[in-house]
């Protein structure tokens, strides 16, 4: 595991970063823009998806996980960035603590590493991969853990003798600048298997399209998890990811909305209005004790929403 977590002073909002998803239409041109106005307009970070492809219609653009990231670190200097997340259904945890290690290197130690068990079942279908039932998913997903942490954590060589993976005196180079490597981060909100695994192996847990009510929840069963697992609370970073609909003007919100009730949407957790009335949504994750929020921007074109976001956001 990384660094320990510094919790932050709660300033109000927490900390907001954009998340994109990169099988919805992502090519270079929109990820070099959309890279450059999250630099730019001072969100904290630029976070991605990993999918071959969408869950159904028409297959779009989608530019690959790691050669992306490698873009990123090359070409921004200050946000922090990563997957949300990559599968180790697709991703074999050997070869993703490799890219891992150099990405966060070539970056200066701006990488997030976000690991998954996998669920998409069009994209498993589609090329070939097994995605397993779900105890051998998450079974494999815990022994993924264990390769990765062993690899991240350790200078010196490790073995691990596991069902789905192995090692022997594996020992990984070029490093990650940061002891420990890059933090890993483990997003879901499922209390019996994906909480656990947090306590044990996150840097960060990050929850997925919550309300503040039911991420204080979940986050009290972390604690629980952590409490038993013998770490401190404070090892753990909380972060959320949860989809943004906003732009400049009423008029650009309603437009984006479709006809969908705003209210309802709000009470699943969703985030919807103009600028300044999503930084009023955000206070109450920063009282349950978000320290970050990932916005979901499926709306890659509309630059202007993003920088109009930032100006009434970021000011926060």
């Amino acid at each position: 595991m990384g660094a320990v977590a510094v919790q932050p002073e709660r300033t109000g909002v927490p900390e907001v970063a954009i998340m994109i998803e990169g099988q919805e239409g992502i090519n270079w041109a929109r990820w070099r823009r959309l890279a450059r106005t999250v630099e730019d307009a001072g969100y904290a970070g630029l976070y991605r998806s990993d999918h071959f492809t969408n869950p159904t219609g028409p297959v779009l653009d989608a530019l690959e996980l790691w050669s992306s990231l490698t873009w990123l670190a090359e070409n921004t200097s200050r946000i922090e960035f990563g997957p949300l997340v990559s599968p180790f259904s697709f991703r074999h945890p050997v070869i993703t603590a490799w890219q891992a290690s150099a990405v966060d290197d070539l970056a200066g130690g701006r990488l997030q590493l976000g690991v998954g068990a996998g669920w998409q079942e069009r994209e498993h279908e589609m090329f070939g991969f097994d995605l397993l039932d779900t105890d051998r998913r998450f079974a494999r997903f815990e022994e993924g853990l264990e390769v990765v942490t062993r690899l991240l954590g350790n200078e010196e060589p490790v073995s691990f003798d596991g069902e789905f993976y192995r090692l022997r005196d594996a020992k990984l180079m070029i490093r990650s600048p940061r002891p420990g490597g890059p933090p890993i981060v483990i997003g879901g909100n499922g209390p019996r298997r994906t909480l656990p695994l947090a306590a044990r192996y996150a840097d960060e847990w990050n929850a997925v399209l919550v309300t503040p009510e039911r991420f204080a929840e979940l986050n009290a069963r972390l604690e629980e998890f952590l409490d038993e697992a013998g770490r401190p609370q404070e090892q753990v970073r909380r972060t959320l990811m949860t989809r943004a609909i906003s732009g400049r003007t009423a008029a650009d919100v309603e437009r984006k909305l479709a006809g969908q009730p705003a209210a309802e949407l709000r009470a699943r957790g969703i985030i919807v209005g103009t600028g300044p009335e999503v930084a009023e949504q955000l206070g109450p994750l920063d009282e349950v004790g978000v320290e970050r929020v990932m916005l979901q921007w499926l709306e890659p074109d509309d630059i202007d929403g993003l920088e109009a976001m930032a100006e009434s956001v970021l000011s926060r």
